[in-house]
């Protein structure tokens, strides 16, 4: 029985991306986060679920880093992404970003053509010789990115013209245009219709064959559809982490339960 706990357990680290360790987070005074561990898997969605303020953002924010552009927040505890801490002093934020790429909730193109929009990453970063192979690489993002097809022939109009799911496909585009391992969403479809939220969703199940992902969402239905992890944040605490479907239909904490049946948000 020890050996195939042992079994479970190397399968189980071996498919983890980023792990987190008694991670707290400080606005100021203010305790936004207290102690939150949990492993983030590789190729899979991961949804952060809570009502507002509950830190489920700041806590998504950790993973890149972005909490450093902020003056008054301090982070503490362990973030590893495959074993390395991010942390560290001899980690490039940017290039973490490069490797741990973000979608916000609200679509925020460049003032760029979708051409130029998609291929400022792979510019910086210097992934491209020449301008084939730029070429070559903003196609296969924007492939990636589902919205291809539409904007094919228009590459050098502005991203900003497109509508707000297409500008929304456009930022997923350019966030995998650096070839990151994990790609973060904050509440990607909160600006969104139905239609182009369903675009989204299905975006999100096809972008997890190649990337983890970790999606905030106030929506216990899109979560429920789109994740495979479920993690419930309440009050700067992680109250239950667990596969979806438990999480959804038995949860072990009472405060859980009593988010998924409305009595607490």
């Amino acid at each position: 029985m020890n050996d195939i706990r042992k079994i479970e357990r190397d399968v189980n680290m071996a498919n983890t991306k980023i792990s987190a360790r008694s991670v707290d987070v400080f606005y100021g005074e203010t305790h936004a986060i207290r102690n939150v561990s949990v492993d983030i898997a590789d190729r899979t969605v991961t949804a952060f679920i809570g009502p507002s303020g509950c830190g489920k953002s700041t806590f998504l924010r950790c993973l890149n880093r972005m909490n450093d552009t902020i003056e008054t927040c301090r982070v503490t505890g362990d973030i590893e992404l495959d074993g390395r801490d991010i942390n560290a002093r001899s980690v490039d934020a940017v290039q973490l970003r490069a490797q741990v790429g973000m979608v916000f909730q609200k679509p925020n193109p460049f003032p760029k053509s979708i051409y130029d929009n998609v291929a400022y990453g792979p510019k910086i970063h210097g992934m491209a010789r020449n301008k084939a192979e730029l070429d070559e690489i903003v196609e296969k993002a924007l492939r990636r990115g589902a919205i291809w097809d539409e904007v094919k022939d228009r590459l050098h109009a502005p991203g900003t013209g497109l509508s707000g799911g297409q500008q929304q496909r456009l930022c997923i585009a350019r966030a995998v245009a650096t070839e990151p391992e994990v790609l973060l969403m904050d509440e990607p479809c909160s600006a969104l219709d139905p239609i182009a939220t369903a675009q989204v969703e299905e975006l999100i199940d096809e972008l997890r064959q190649d990337y983890a992902v970790v999606i905030v969402t106030h929506s216990m239905q899109q979560a429920a559809r789109v994740s495979q992890k479920t993690a419930f944040f309440h009050l700067g605490d992680l109250v239950e982490y667990d596969d979806t479907d438990r999480i959804f239909t038995n949860p072990r904490d009472q405060r859980t339960e009593s988010y998924i049946t409305g009595r607490i948000g």
